[in-house]
C-alpha cells in the first residue's frame, strides 16, 4: 500500500513515516510540505493513500484534496488535523477526503483509518461525535458560504486576508490587478459582504484553513 505523507512540518512528516513504515504492508513512497507539492507528488507517485495535513502553505489541504480527487478518484485521502470544528470536518469530507483523524489521536487510530478507507469505508476520529458524523455524511449540516468560492477565488482570499494589495496579489499569481479586483468583487457578492474588513472578519470567524 503506497502512502504519501503531506505536512508542512518536517518533524511530523518524519514521525509519520516512521510510524507507517513499521506496519507490514505499508510503504511511504514520498512526502510533501505544501498543497501544491502534494498535487504534483500525487501525479508522479500515484499513491493509494494520502495522509494530508489540513493547514498548509499556499494551497490548503482541502483544496489540494479536491484537486487530487478530481484527477485520481481512486486515491484515498485521510485528513490529519488539530481541529475538530464542524466547518473543517464538513469541508474536508465534501472535498473528497475519506477519513478525518485528529492529531491528538494515537497512532493506532491513524492505522485503523487507513485500513477503513482502503476497505472502501469512511473513518472519522472517535473524538467527533457519531451524531455530528451522521449529519455530515447525510448532508444535513448547512453548507458553508465559502463552498461557493472557486479554488482561484480562495487563493486570492488567502492573500487578501494576509494583507496583500491587489497589485501584490497580481504579481504573485501572475494575473493583472484588474483580474484580482474582479475576483475580489465576485467573492464579496458570493459571501454577502461589501468591504474588505467584513470579508476578513467573516473568514476569521469561520477559522478557515484557507488563510
Amino acid at each position: 500500500m503506497k502512502i504519501l505523507v503531506v505536512d508542512d512540518h518536517s518533524i511530523v512528516r518524519d514521525g509519520l513515516a516512521v510510524l507507517l513504515e513499521l506496519e507490514v504492508g505499508l510503504k511511504v513512497v514520498g512526502s510533501a510540505a505544501t498543497g501544491e507539492e502534494a498535487v504534483q507528488a500525487s501525479r508522479r507517485l500515484m499513491p493509494d493513500v494520502i495522509i494530508m495535513d489540513l493547514v498548509l502553505p499556499a494551497l490548503n489541504g482541502i483544496d489540494a484534496t479536491r484537486s487530487i480527487i478530481e484527477e485520481l478518484p481512486q486515491t484515498r485521502v485521510i485528513m490529519l488535523s488539530a481541529s475538530k470544528t464542524p466547518e473543517h470536518v464538513y469541508r474536508a469530507l465534501r472535498a473528497g477526503a475519506r477519513g478525518y483523524v485528529l492529531k491528538t489521536a494515537v497512532g493506532a487510530e491513524l492505522l485503523r483509518a487507513i485500513e477503513e478507507v482502503v476497505a472502501g469505508r469512511q473513518f472519522v476520529s472517535s473524538a467527533i461525535t457519531a451524531l455530528f458524523v451522521d449529519g455530515v455524511l447525510s448532508g444535513t449540516i448547512p453548507k458553508s458560504p465559502f463552498e461557493n468560492l472557486s479554488i482561484r477565488e480562495r487563493e486570492v482570499l488567502r492573500h487578501v486576508v494576509a494583507g496583500s494589495t491587489s497589485g501584490q496579489i497580481a504579481q504573485q499569481l501572475s494575473l493583472s490587478p484588474k483580474t484580482i479586483e474582479t475576483y475580489r468583487a465576485r467573492m464579496m457578492v458570493k459571501l454577502g459582504v461589501d468591504n474588505r474588513a467584513a470579508l476578513i472578519r467573516l473568514t476569521l470567524e469561520y477559522e478557515l484553513p484557507a488563510v
